[in-house]
């Protein structure tokens, strides 16, 4: 069964506290969390209070995908709230190798985030490194945006590397239901929850998170 995650970038802060316990309620497995700087992404998202009240708060783990310049002068930061991975782009840091050995240095599962332009070539060394990959299906920085249909090639790639290399695939991008439907069957173990399938969509997130199980356990 596919691991849901939403993206509490895209919660209702007017009341983060119910968000969480909603969605905990609707069935989600794992929260996931960004982290913009308006440097490497041209964004801003989630403070480290807000990624505090979430890891403090939550009864599931919670990973963070950083799409920050040169993380690892951030990793103990991050590390001692509670997360249960941290993410890092390769092409954020000089030396990534260096960055993801401080996350396992810090206690913390360590994990690559491959965007649309980043090609598993340039980071192949990396994956025996991690275990976890996740793969944008639109370019980061926003929420909202329509899938990169070239992306599928490299999903592809990675479920083919996936057994050799005790992978955990997910994808962090308009992860709607039909994608879901199609790349769980396909062997993905993840999807982020944005707002193609999750935040602003009719009904309640636990309507909306039995119809996508009923999706992720179809083979």
């Amino acid at each position: 069964m596919s691991i849901l995650m939403p993206s509490l970038m895209c919660a209702k802060y007017d009341n983060l506290l119910r968000e969480i316990e909603l969605l905990e309620e609707a069935g989600a497995d794992r929260f996931h969390l960004d982290i913009m700087d308006g440097r490497f992404v041209p964004n801003f998202a989630m403070g480290l209070g807000d990624i505090k009240c979430v890891c403090e708060n939550a009864h599931i783990k919670s990973d963070i995908h950083l799409m920050i310049l040169e993380p690892c002068n951030y990793i103990e930061l991050f590390a001692k709230v509670g997360a249960s991975i941290i993410y890092i782009h390769p092409e954020s840091t000089y030396h990534p190798s260096t960055v993801l050995q401080k996350i396992i240095d810090n206690g913390v599962e360590p994990g690559i985030v491959l965007s649309p332009g980043t090609s598993i070539e340039s980071c192949v060394e990396l994956l025996n490194v991690v275990k976890h990959v996740m793969v944008m299906g639109v370019n980061p920085g926003h929420a909202g945006q329509l899938y990169l249909p070239y992306v599928s090639q490299k999903i592809e790639r990675l479920v083919q590397l996936k057994r050799e290399l005790s992978l955990n695939i997910s994808i962090d991008g308009a992860c709607s239901a039909e994608l879901i439907a199609e790349w769980n069957a396909k062997g993905v173990d993840g999807f982020v929850l944005g707002t193609a399938a999750l935040f602003g969509k009719e009904g309640g997130y636990k309507e909306i998170f039995q119809k996508l199980r009923e999706l992720t356990e179809r083979k």
